[in-house]
Parts: C-alpha cells; sequence; structure tokens
C-alpha cells in the first residue's frame, strides 16, 4: 500500500468512526485531521476538513511538531492517538489513527469561552464561534492582536487579524517594509503586497534606482510583472529610467527587451517610451518593419508606421 493509498484508508475507517462520534459533539465545530511527513525538520504537513451544509472547507500547511501535545510521530507501526492542540481561541481535541507518521482522524474544537472578551478589550469584536474557530487553526493570538494593534494600522479588524495569518503579514515584515523607505499602514495594501510579492528588497531597489513608488505603484508593477529583474534587462538596452507607469504599459503591451533589440536591429535607435508602445499597441512588429522596406518604404519614422497601421495599410 502506497502512502496515499493509506492515507484514504484511514480517512474512510475515520469516517465510520465520525458518524457515531459527531452525535456527541457540536456538528458545525467539528471535522477530520489528516497528516503527512514534511522535508522540514521538526514539521508536518497537517490539514483540517470541515463539511457544513453541503460545503466542505479545508486548511492544510506546515505545523511544527511542538503544538501536538500527546503525539509521537516517530514510532514506527499503526497506532491509535489522541493528542490536542491548544491556542488562545480554543482547544482542538483529536483522535485517530497514523502510521509510520502518517494518517488520519476526527477532531472537536472547544472554544476558550474567554477569547471573545478578551479580543473585545482588545478592540476587535464580531467573534462568533466560526471566526473564533479559524482564529484557532490560523493562531491569531492575544500577543499577535496586540502587536498588530502596537502598529497603528488603519482598518484593522478581526478579519484583519485573519488575512495577516493567511497571507503571512506580521510585525517584521511591517518593519523591513519601513527600514526600506515605504511607511505602509493601510491592512489591504499590506495583504495585497503579500499577495502579489511586493517585497522590501523591492522597494529597496526602486529607491536605489531613483523611484519613489506609491503603494499602488508598486501593487501593479508586480500584478504586470514589471519586476526590478524586468528594469535590470532594460536599463542593458540604454533605458536606464523609465516613469514607472511607462514600465507598466511596457508589460501590459509586450515591449520586451528582445522586441526593442529588434526595432533597433532595423534602423531606430533608441525610441522613446511612448512610440514602443504605440507600436505594440497598433501592431507594428519587427515584421511589419520589414515588409514596408522590402516595398521601398526604408526610411518611415516610427509615427509614420504606426499611422499606416492604424490606417489599415499592410
Amino acid at each position: 500500500m502506497n502512502r496515499r493509498d493509506g492515507i484514504l484508508t484511514y480517512i474512510l475507517v475515520v469516517c465510520t468512526l465520525l458518524a457515531g462520534w459527531v452525535a456527541r459533539a457540536a456538528e458545525n465545530l467539528s471535522g477530520s485531521w489528516t497528516i503527512e511527513r514534511s522535508e522540514q525538520p521538526g514539521e508536518v504537513e497537517f490539514s483540517l476538513i470541515r463539511h457544513q451544509h453541503g460545503n466542505s472547507s479545508t486548511h492544510s500547511s506546515a505545523w511544527p511538531l511542538s503544538v501536538f501535545v500527546g503525539l509521537d510521530v516517530s514510532k514506527p507501526g499503526k497506532q491509535e492517538v489522541k493528542f490536542t492542540i491548544t491556542r488562545d481561541a480554543g482547544r482542538l481535541d483529536c483522535e485517530g489513527y497514523i502510521n509510520n507518521g502518517e494518517g488520519t482522524g476526527f477532531f472537536h474544537f472547544v472554544p476558550d469561552p474567554k477569547f471573545p472578551s478578551e479580543m473585545n478589550s482588545l478592540g476587535f469584536t464580531g467573534i462568533d464561534e466560526e471566526k473564533q474557530y479559524t482564529m484557532a487553526v490560523l493562531d491569531v493570538s492575544l500577543s499577535f492582536a496586540k502587536e498588530m494593534k502596537g502598529e497603528h494600522l488603519q482598518g484593522l479588524d478581526a478579519d484583519k487579524l485573519i488575512a495577516f495569518r493567511i497571507f503571512h503579514v506580521d510585525s517584521a515584515f511591517i518593519r523591513e517594509l519601513r527600514d526600506a523607505g515605504i511607511n505602509v499602514t493601510d491592512c489591504d495594501k499590506l495583504v495585497a503586497f503579500r499577495i502579489h510579492g511586493v517585497t522590501p528588497e523591492m522597494v529597496r531597489f526602486l529607491h536605489q534606482a531613483g523611484y519613489q513608488p506609491s503603494e499602488d505603484d508598486l501593487i501593479a508593477m508586480r500584478i504586470h510583472g514589471a519586476t526590478p529583474e524586468f528594469i535590470q534587462a532594460l536599463q542593458k538596452e540604454g533605458y536606464d529610467h523609465v516613469a514607472l507607469d511607462k514600465l507598466i504599459a511596457f508589460r501590459i503591451h509586450g515591449v520586451s527587451p528582445e522586441f526593442i533589440q529588434k526595432v533597433q536591429s532595423l534602423g531606430y535607435k533608441h525610441p522613446e517610451p511612448d512610440q514602443l508602445i504605440a507600436m505594440r499597441i497598433h501592431g507594428v512588429t519587427p515584421e511589419y518593419i520589414s515588409a514596408m522596406k522590402s516595398r521601398g518604404m526604408q526610411n518611415l519614422s516610427i509615427d509614420q508606421l504606426v499611422s499606416l497601421r492604424i490606417q489599415g495599410i499592410d
């Protein structure tokens, strides 16, 4: 039996056990779990699966072994297991089976009754049982809430704390961004930075290159692929300080270093950024330029070529 087949077998066993066990527990706070080995020492891949009202949700990520109290994955062979995971928001009580460090079982979440009022005292309201479960799974702790509150962020609420945990926004990330030269205070922008890959290293590179990007500039650059590597490739073609909006337009319309090289090889030395963008928008390709030259039109300017294309002259 291979690893995946083993996991599926255990899930079938768990489903049988779960049918009777759930009757003794609140259904909406129960579900199943799986554990798989991780390549990282001291970690496992841990998943929590819940089924509610015809829908299912799964949370899977790497978890440190230290949080599984009562679980020993080092024992060989198949064994029944019981373990707990305790967070500020509540406790996950888990039962099941593992075989050579991997397995599955069922869990029940026991919310900490003090947690909503403790969070409320910090200014984080609206925490129902469902949100409390999510906060337990993601380890939205009281200390993390205090840490984020100390950053003086705009729009910070319980949902943003959850989003921060999902996308790995913490004080270290915020501090590195500020040290790099951008004082981000908007929670949504911080999450967008993480989603799209805006890093302190990118901010530092742009400042050293003479740019002063806004938060929206940084996000747009990452969305469209105007990366430091792209900027450096353009610099090799003689475009040392293209405006940020033009860099983004380059990526949107396909102005690449390769395109610039081909255009310059046809006798057009260092076209202006706006000309390059217009060429790509209207389909003035190196092939089109070569075709015009083959018809005797040797000295057309870029503006003339664009005009011909706009008029539909092929």
